[in-house]
């Protein structure tokens, strides 16, 4: 258990509200809340109701004290939560107290820190308190939790320990080559090294599926001017977010919406019509939405399909980003609604095609709704990437006759860049950037 200092924080929102919790953990928590409230003897896991007692005696407020001894707490340490009434006045009150009887003030995400470096939840399940308190889909609160339950982290030690076994077989041929046994040439370490490379790939591509869900991708609408670009953000967020006209040069600046698709969110970015224009302001529109475009996931590129098709922008094709090409007012046109092969015929303003629409988005960003998806984070799909990389290494040495020894380092590296994932290897500067995050209180 870490020796460090008591710190408190408030646990919710300080928004009015029913409830609000003050949280303390460490050695002076049980201390502390002795001296506000009238309980002297606190048995774990029981509730009390108690006035909570500012230093000159008066109340405060008043409510439910819980008291976790640790190491059976979710930091590992001892933790009181004192349970008041919600509003910003009355836990900021509490809060003081709490600190001038000796606490000090949480950092972020100081108390998942603490219960990842006590050993009550990896770094995975860490990451994902975070995930599961910012989602704003079901499917996002649903893989959150499955890697805060360890979903994630069960596959990545059985991995591991198959990993951590294919070692140890290494080290032995190594230990004994002077002895007439090769344990390279059985073609066990080729075979196992293969089905290890094969369960890692999946698990990557399970990894970026839950990556793209927990972070959801920015998608920048561009295109001539009056080619609908508005009319279909409008259809997508299923709401007049957008001012729709027939005046070519309406959306001069910036709009963004988000809306769920299929569980996975979308940051949805319409921006001004691209054209040679000597309007200073619309010039500074046209700047800004390719200045988007540069930064986006995906683009669809709309075009008016009453007219001739010009081809994409020579700015935004020369982007290494994902295009979508759009044919918009295909009803107008007579063109047959649907995907088209390298386009896509709809009509924003009535909704046809929007599906097949849709469909082609999911299927570019490589994004599929599965039973089992857990959030993931770039981190981890890097982590993967680098042990297929020390694999394929691995397997080229072998093939090529290399010294033993050089294999075994590359299982090794492998092994530290896997279990970076959960932190069984990891830094302070990664652990610095991975709760600074977090919300104080968590």
């Amino acid at each position: 258990m870490l020796k460090d200092q008591t710190i408190a924080a408030i646990a919710t929102s300080t928004a009015i509200g029913g409830i609000g919790i003050v949280r303390i953990s460490g050695s002076e928590a049980l201390e502390i809340a002795q001296k506000m409230t009238i309980l002297k003897d606190l048995k774990p896991r029981h509730a009390y109701f108690s006035p909570f007692l500012d230093r000159d005696g008066t109340t405060i407020d008043e409510g439910v004290v819980l008291y976790y001894k640790g190491p059976n707490s979710f930091t590992g340490e001892d933790v009181i939560e004192l349970q008041g009434h919600g509003g910003v006045i009355v836990l900021n009150r509490v809060l003081n107290r709490v600190l001038e009887l000796g606490a000090t003030m949480a950092r972020r995400g100081e108390f998942s820190e603490r219960a990842f470096l006590n050993g009550k939840l990896d770094l995975v399940q860490a990451e994902a308190i975070h995930d599961l308190i910012v989602s704003q889909s079901e499917a996002q609160a649903k893989a959150a939790m499955s890697s805060l339950t360890g979903n994630f982290s069960k596959r990545v030690n059985e991995l591991l320990e198959a990993l951590i076994m294919m070692r140890v077989y290494i080290e032995a041929a190594i230990d004994f080559s002077e002895e007439d046994i090769d344990f390279i040439s059985d073609g066990n370490v080729v075979k196992g090294l293969t089905e290890l490379n094969s369960q890692v790939s999946e698990l990557l591509k399970s990894a970026g599926n839950g990556k793209v869900l927990t972070d959801g991708i920015r998608v920048v609408i561009a295109g001539r001017p009056n080619a609908g670009k508005s009319s279909l953000l409008n259809a997508l967020s299923g709401e007049e977010t957008a001012i729709v006209t027939d005046i070519e040069g309406t959306t001069r600046d910036v709009l963004r919406e988000q809306i769920i698709l299929d569980g996975m969110p979308l940051y949805v970015i319409d921006t001004a019509g691209l054209r040679e224009t000597t309007d200073q302001i619309e010039a500074e529109g046209i700047k800004r939405a390719k200045q988007e475009a540069a930064t986006a996931d995906l683009v669809l590129w709309m075009h008016d399909d009453r007219t001739p098709f010009e081809g994409i922008d020579a700015d935004i094709a020369a982007l290494n980003i994902p295009i979508i090409t759009i044919h918009n007012k295909a009803d107008l046109s007579g063109r047959e609604i649907g995907a088209h092969g390298d386009y896509i015929a709809i009509s924003a303003k009535d909704g046809q095609g929007l599906e097949a629409l849709k469909a082609a988005i999911l299927k570019q960003v490589g994004f599929e709704a599965q039973e089992g998806l857990f959030s993931a984070r770039e981190r981890h799909l890097q982590a993967l990437r680098s042990v297929l990389e020390h694999f394929a290494t691995a397997l080229a040495l072998i093939e090529d006759e290399v010294a033993i020894e050089l294999v075994a380092e590359e299982l090794r590296l492998a092994q530290i860049a896997l279990g970076e994932i959960t932190g069984e290897f990891s830094s302070d500067a990664l652990l610095g950037e991975i709760f600074s995050n977090f919300c104080i209180g968590k």
